[in-house]
C-alpha cells in the first residue's frame, strides 16, 4: 500500500489553516526565531570585525 506524500501545496494549505496543528507549529517556530531571548537561534559567537 502506497503512502500519501503531501504536495507542497498541501503543506502550505495546512500551515495557513488557522484550525490546523501545523499552523500553530509554524507560528510558534516563527515566534521562536524572532525572539531575541531564544539562545537556540543565535548560533556560534562571531569574532569581532577588525577596524
Amino acid at each position: 500500500m502506497a503512502t500519501h506524500k503531501p504536495t507542497p501545496n498541501d503543506q502550505r494549505s495546512d500551515a495557513k489553516n488557522p484550525t490546523s496543528p501545523a499552523n500553530k507549529a509554524a507560528t510558534d517556530n516563527r515566534a521562536n526565531q524572532l525572539n531575541p531571548n531564544n539562545t537556540h537561534t543565535k548560533g556560534t559567537p562571531q569574532t569581532p570585525k577588525k577596524k
